[in-house]
């Protein structure tokens, strides 16, 4: 697929797709293969990069001299966009939801270290405290480009519309799904419209991991829609055609549970994987359950996306040792 936007080179591409052949066969169901975009190689890698190749380019075109975006503390989409600023010479602001934590870790660490000014909202939304720093670096005479939260607009999740062609181009396995965390919607809004345009007639399964069914569905619909027509395409995607899961919010965002616990010791035990707490880790419990239960056939062949996170497993130390 072509497309005429602007992109700033950012990932290492293609990721890996591998079999897990431990894991199928620790879990005795269908045959589970990875695509590892926490291999994408910004700053601990991860599904956001791909986004910000689009998104930095288009600030970059515009003059943009700071990126400013949203997201939680341990968030894997700022730690990202702080290192896309660093890479290509900008200033970031990263507005993060609620207080200062205690103390500096995970992705905190690395957003710091990757010299990102850390902004938190207290009990304040975090787009309200956004469009006040953008107000007020625009009055100082900067141009910042704000970003929302995840890069979950049309223009990045183009870039998941190109990595179906991605993965098309690089394996002629047949998936009968392709499972990921789902939160922002972005990268779930770019798949789908990259399986209409190409054709691809697998299941895009998302697993939310904070999101109500149908608010999932509502976010990632008009997305996908905004990005086919970015393509020059259209299509009538609804939330009927949107295909998503949120049976396994567990305590919430962010809260570690048992079957997180699971899903991370038998990624990494089995194939030497590393999945984060929040959203892979929800994501493949998801997955797991589906397989025990007969969800998902034993005949059939499933891609797990790994969306990265990594280093958010550093903030949750205590937690993931019970």
């Amino acid at each position: 697929m072509e497309i005429k936007l602007p992109r700033t080179p950012l990932a290492h591409l293609p990721t890996p797709v591998t079999p897990l052949e431990r894991l199928t066969q620790a879990l005795g169901g269908a045959r589970v293969f990875i695509k590892r975009d926490d291999l994408t190689g910004l700053a601990g890698g991860g599904n956001k990069t791909r986004k910000l190749e689009f998104l930095v380019a288009d600030a970059l075109a515009a003059g943009a001299d700071t990126l400013v975006t949203v997201g939680a503390a341990q968030s894997n989409h700022c730690r990202q966009t702080a290192a896309a600023a660093a890479s290509v010479g900008m200033r970031c602001i990263l507005v993060l939801r609620g207080d200062p934590p205690a103390g500096c870790t995970g992705n905190i660490l690395l957003d710091r270290l990757l010299g990102a000014e850390l902004r938190f909202s207290g009990q304040r939304s975090r787009e309200e405290v956004m469009d006040e720093i953008v107000a007020s670096e625009l009055k100082q005479g900067r141009n910042p480009y704000p970003i929302p939260l995840g890069g979950s607009n049309a223009l990045g999740a183009v870039a998941f519309a190109l990595a179906v062609e991605e993965l098309l181009w690089q394996t002629d396995v047949r998936f009968d799904r392709i499972i990921f965390a789902s939160s922002s919607g972005g990268t779930q809004a770019g798949l789908i419209a990259g399986a209409h345009l190409l054709g691809f007639h697998g299941q895009i399964l998302g697993i939310s991991v904070d999101e109500p069914l149908e608010r999932l569905k509502e976010i990632v619909a008009p997305v996908a829609r905004e990005t086919i027509r970015l393509f020059g395409g259209s299509a009538a995607i609804g939330i009927a055609e949107v295909d998503a899961s949120a049976d396994y919010l567990g305590g919430g965002y962010g809260v570690l549970g048992a079957p997180e616990r699971e899903a991370i010791r038998l990624f990494a035990r089995n194939e030497g994987i590393l999945l984060d707490p929040v959203y892979t880790g929800r994501a493949a419990a998801g997955m797991i359950d589906m397989i025990r239960r007969g969800v998902i056939g034993k005949d059939e062949v499933i891609l797990f996306w790994h969306t990265g996170g990594t280093p958010a497993l550093w903030a949750y130390a205590d937690e993931l040792l019970v």
